[in-house]
């Protein structure tokens, strides 16, 4: 049985980790007003290493918490759970609007020149038939070079963006991509534009660079009814609130959310 709210006043977003706080940063700007609700499923991350059901097993559980919440939309701030669950969430609640992340192959492709897309992404997403399908439905006779990325999330989300370690993974990922001369390349991972001016120095200044967490965010713009209830903004996570709390006023500079366990301590 569908287990609904009976008030819809927040706009639910979740991601594997701290990725999704790219979507989250556009969404204020998009929407000031906007009641939020994101969760952090740090206890998880990085989905790029798990199994598909795995994946799925954990969306359900947290858009079953959202959706408890008063989530009245679901943003998955996540390219993997977009590429592996999003169908099966949208079979389980039919009447809530779901807003995937998926990478813009078709705005890749309107953008290259020399018809050569590079996409760097987790392992399960590069894996994920939902991208092939998008890659056969919008790349044509264009060559897409799919680089999965592992260790990458991991780094940032420990708050690593700039060791000489996480570089030269950077750098070893991106390597295929300059090998096979992409002059346009997709970050396929909401994460990875936290990082976004390793990936400028690793593929070179006449590699352009495309993310989707603006899209996304106008996506669910356009979507979401205004509710009368006052802006509020809440975290949670499955993970140590107090190192994520950490997190986000280290790298966006936030200062004001509270962000509390999920589920909560018994």
């Amino acid at each position: 049985m569908q287990t609904d709210s009976p008030t819809r006043r927040e706009i639910g977003v979740f991601d594997s980790g701290v990725g999704g706080f790219t979507v989250l940063r556009e969404l204020r700007t998009l929407l000031p007003t906007a009641p939020l609700r994101y969760l952090a499923d740090t206890a998880y991350a990085p989905y790029g290493s798990r199994t598909p059901d795995d994946i799925r097993a954990r969306s359900f559980a947290i858009t079953e918490h959202l959706v408890e919440q008063g989530a009245g939309l679901i943003v998955i701030a996540c390219n993997t759970a977009t590429a592996h669950a999003i169908e099966a969430l949208r079979a389980r609640w039919p009447d809530l609007p779901f807003v995937g992340t998926e990478p813009g192959i078709k705005p890749a492709v309107a953008a290259s020149r020399n018809g050569r897309i590079g996409l760097l992404a987790t392992a399960a997403t590069a894996a994920s038939e939902r991208l092939l399908a998008l890659i056969e439905r919008h790349a044509g006779d264009r060559q897409v070079v799919v680089q999965g990325c592992p260790g990458i999330v991991d780094h940032i989300e420990a708050g690593d963006l700039d060791s000489a370690e996480l570089r030269a993974l950077v750098r070893q990922h991106c390597e295929p991509l300059r090998a096979a001369g992409v002059d346009t390349a997709l970050l396929g991972c909401t994460h990875y534009p936290l990082i976004e001016p390793l990936w400028h120095e690793a593929l070179g200044a006449d590699v352009q660079l495309l993310r989707i967490e603006t899209a996304v965010a106008r996506r669910a713009a356009d979507l979401w009814q205004p509710d009368a209830g006052p802006p509020a903004l809440h975290i949670d996570t499955s993970g140590d609130p107090t190192a994520l709390r950490g997190w986000i006023a280290h790298v966006l500079g936030w200062r004001e959310p509270d962000v509390r366990r999920w589920p909560a301590a018994r």
